[in-house]
């Protein structure tokens, strides 16, 4: 048991649950029904408790609403993101980059991301705040950090040494996000004991892969990768 006694399922792209010791289901990013993850995680999952939004691009805000509708979970995300939601019935609470929230006995911190944040209405591009991660501390303390989309920036090293994060989740892909050797570094500034590489393979332009990741990484490193498959839970 590697996370405590908690669960990690990958549905493609960036998108993950979380199944918590204690039974509590955390979707981040739930673009469900991706290229590269699958229509029957829509009709599989029977319980969400929360949802965790990194940016407003469609690709990571993916299936909110309709999982809203559904399940009724608590929805956490920057305050633009949460105003744009409500017009969609879906009762979000606004953060913002430094912000904490508790939630029956589990803790997300919104961190900064080095990327853009957007949404596109017919010819309109709508602005939906800063892009951000998440650090994720569950019930036994256990810590999770998804990066969300973003490229290198310092701050990744404070987020090293104060959340000292157990697993971090890392975009690979490259073009819009780090690719192979740039996600090689944070993992040098972030120092984690678990390494989950996400957003590659979804499209043609996402060219990074784990091959390349692992390759680049730091001999003491190597073997902290955990390589995820879609449908497969990893404990």
């Amino acid at each position: 048991m590697r996370f405590g006694g908690a669960k990690i399922r990958w549905f493609g792209h960036s998108a993950f649950q979380i199944i918590t010791k204690e039974g509590k289901s955390i979707l981040i990013d739930p673009w469900l029904n991706s290229p590269a993850g699958d229509e029957r995680f829509l009709r599989e999952i029977d319980k969400v408790d929360v949802i965790l939004i990194t940016h407003g691009h469609s690709d990571h805000i993916g299936n909110t609403i309709e999982i809203y509708k559904k399940f009724k979970p608590a929805v956490y995300c920057i305050f633009e993101i949460a105003q744009y939601l409500s017009d969609s019935g879906v009762e979000a609470v606004g953060m913002n980059i430094g912000g904490c929230v508790e939630h029956d006995g589990l803790k997300f911190c919104m961190v900064e991301a080095s990327h853009s944040s957007s949404v596109i209405e017919g010819n309109e591009i709508i602005y939906l705040g800063n892009p951000a991660g998440f650090v994720i501390v569950l019930e036994d303390g256990f810590t999770i950090y998804h990066a969300g989309d973003t490229g290198l920036f310092g701050g990744m090293s404070i987020i090293g040494e104060f959340y000292k994060p157990d697993l971090v989740m890392l975009p690979i892909g490259g073009h819009f996000t780090l690719g192979p050797e740039e996600a090689a570094y944070a993992v040098k500034l972030l120092k984690p004991k678990y390494i989950i590489p996400m957003h590659f393979g979804t499209f043609p332009l996402l060219k990074g892969t784990p091959e390349k990741f692992i390759a680049s990484l730091p001999e003491e490193y190597k073997d902290k990768v955990i390589v995820p498959e879609v449908r497969k839970s990893i404990e």
